[in-house]
C-alpha cells in the first residue's frame, strides 16, 4: 500500500498524469506489477505514481506509451509533471526528501538548503548566480524556504545533521546574516526538530571528505542516497552502494562532536558573529 503522506494536489500534472496511468492501465487489465514488469520498474513505483507520491522518471513515459498503445499520451504529459523550481539534478531528490521518515545528511562547506534562513539563501544563491536578476534570485530563495515545511507536523521526519566545522566559520553573508543562521539551527535542535553535529577541523581526514551526502529512508520503500557536486548531482539506490553511503555517514558521526558539545560551539560562534 501507498502512504498517503504529502500527495500532489489532485489537480496538479502529477496528480492527472497518475490518474491517467491507472485508467489505460486497468484499460489492459493490468495490475501494477504487470504493467511494472512491462515498463521495467516495480509495481510499487507504478503505485506511488498513480497516486502522485513520485513522479516519473523522465524515460519511463516512452515506456509507458509503447506498453500502453497511447501514441506519445504520457509523452507529451510529461513536460508538466518535470516543472519544477529546484535545480533540475536536485529535483527528485526534492520530491523524496518530503516523503522521507528519517533524513541524514552531512554538509561540508554550507548550511543544508533545508535548513537555510532567507538572508544566508539569498546569499548563497547570489554568490552561485551573480548575474542573475532579483526575480530570478528570489524564486530559487522561495523555493529554498518552502522545503523547511516538511519539519513541521507529525509526519516530519527525523532529521540528523553533520556540519563540518568549516560550514559555521564560514562568513556567508557577513556576521548578521551567519549569526541569524546560526541561532536558527541552534533553535531547531532546542525544539527537537533536528540533531545537530559539529564534525571539527582537529578531526582531521575523515570518511565523509569527499563531498555532501542525503541518506534518506522511507516507511515503504528502500533507503536512497543523493551526492552532489557543482552543478551536478546523482541519486544512488543500489542497495550496496547506499549501505556504502551510510557506513561512511556512520564513520564521520564517530568522530564528530557530541551534539550538546556541538550546540556549544554553534551558540558560541553566533555571538561572535553577532558581535563583530
Amino acid at each position: 500500500m501507498v502512504s498517503g503522506k504529502n500527495l500532489a494536489p489532485a489537480s496538479s500534472p502529477s496528480a492527472f498524469y497518475g490518474a491517467e496511468v491507472r485508467r489505460l492501465r486497468e484499460e489492459k487489465g493490468l495490475s501494477q506489477s504487470g504493467l511494472g514488469e512491462l515498463v521495467f520498474c516495480s509495481g510499487a513505483y507504478i503505485g506511488q505514481i498513480e497516486v502522485a507520491v513520485r513522479k516519473p522518471q523522465a524515460d519511463l513515459s516512452g515506456r509507458l506509451d509503447a506498453a500502453l498503445g497511447t501514441g506519445g499520451h504520457f509523452t507529451r504529459l510529461y513536460p508538466m509533471v518535470a516543472r519544477t523550481r529546484h535545480a533540475a539534478h536536485f529535483a527528485r531528490a526534492a520530491e523524496l526528501e518530503s516523503q522521507a521518515e528519517t533524513i541524514s545528511h552531512y554538509a561540508p562547506t554550507l548550511v543544508t538548503g533545508l535548513l537555510q534562513t532567507a538572508d544566508y539563501a539569498r546569499a548563497v544563491v547570489r554568490a552561485a548566480k551573480p548575474f542573475a536578476s532579483a526575480e530570478a534570485v528570489d524564486d530559487t530563495v522561495t523555493a529554498r524556504l518552502e522545503r523547511a515545511r516538511i519539519l513541521a507536523g507529525p509526519t516530519a521526519p527525523l532529521l540528523w545533521v553533520i556540519l563540518h566545522e568549516a560550514v559555521i566559520r564560514m562568513p556567508v553573508g557577513g556576521g548578521r546574516v551567519m549569526a541569524d543562521q546560526l541561532r536558527h539551527l541552534t533553535t531547531l535542535a532546542e525544539d527537537g526538530q533536528l540533531l545537530l553535529q559539529v564534525l571539527p577541523f582537529s578531526a582531521g581526514a575523515h570518511a565523509m571528505a569527499t563531498g555532501s551526502l542525503f541518506l534518506m529512508t522511507f516507511a515503504e520503500a528502500p533507503p536512497v542516497a543523493y551526492v552532489e557536486g557543482p552543478y551536478s548531482g546523482q541519486l544512488l539506490d543500489d542497495p550496496a552502494i547506499v549501505a556504502r553511503c551510510q557506513r561512511s555517514y556512520d564513520l564521520a558521526r564517530a568522530v564528530a562532536l557530541s551534539p550538546e558539545t556541538s550546540l556549544a560551539l554553534v551558540r558560541s560562534a553566533a555571538e561572535e558573529y553577532a558581535h563583530e
